[in-house]
């Protein structure tokens, strides 16, 4: 399933491939709504009048809860459609949309801006996590959240799919096409690695952990999709995350 691609970011070309039906669905689809998103926002807490930054913010879900919530909102995400959709689900909301791209300096936030940082879903896209890491700690004040979710190294290393020759020490890029989004169904490329590697990268970037999470769905997720909740409810397919400066 895995072949090479030739744009620098794995992100860009693929959501910018399917970005509007993304957009339609997501906000609803079981994966997402009845088991990321809850986890990812209870993990967030209260964020009435605090400012937070949406790294990778796609078409804007989360940045639209958020000030929807009182938060004052910066987000941004590397791939024009979904910021071109992104505007147009928080227009009128306190929400400043730039492009940026996570594997770069974020150059236009000053140091120490945001009480909270949310990267959903996101940081698979990104080969070298460290880097990241070390730029959302430098944008968060003191005592600042970051929280961030993944897919699951061992769900993931589990799919024979995604690892090719490689082992699960090594970090690598792989890709498949993804059903639930219409067709045709969009090839996505992303990169699976070691646990070690999310949580060292964290902690060597001046993060220390404060609760680790392999969430369950949610119950409404039953009546709604039964097989992917008895699926989830056995073993879990993302990890939820959040560090403290």
């Amino acid at each position: 399933m895995v072949k090479a691609s030739d744009s620098k970011s794995v992100a860009v070309d693929a959501y910018a491939s399917f970005a509007k039906r993304y957009d339609a669905l997501a906000p609803s689809k079981p994966h997402n709504a009845l088991y990321e998103r809850p986890a990812s926002f209870e993990l967030l807490g209260e964020v009435t009048g605090l400012d937070i930054l949406d790294a990778g913010c796609g078409s804007g879900i989360c940045s639209e809860k958020l000030a929807r919530s009182g938060a004052r909102v910066s987000a941004f995400d590397i791939t024009p459609e979904m910021l071109a959709l992104a505007r147009e689900r928080c227009a009128g909301l306190d929400v400043d949309i730039r492009l940026g791209d996570l594997e770069k300096p974020l150059d236009w936030l000053a140091d120490g801006s945001f009480d909270r940082i949310i990267c959903s879903l996101a940081l698979d896209y990104v080969e070298r996590l460290t880097p990241v890491f070390a730029e959302f700690h430098r944008v968060a004040r003191p005592g600042g959240k970051l929280v961030f979710s993944m897919g699951h190294p061992m769900r993931d290393w589990q799919d024979e799919r995604t690892h090719g020759a490689k082992t699960y020490f090594e970090t690598n890029r792989w890709g498949m096409h993804w059903g639930g989004f219409g067709e045709p169904n969009p090839y996505v490329e992303s990169y699976r690695r070691p646990l070690s590697d999310i949580l060292n990268g964290l902690a060597g970037a001046g993060w220390t952990l404060d609760r680790f999470v392999e969430p369950l769905p949610v119950p409404e997720m039953e009546a709604v999709d039964p097989r992917h909740f008895a699926e989830l409810s056995m073993a879990p397919a993302f990890i939820c995350v959040r560090a403290y400066k």
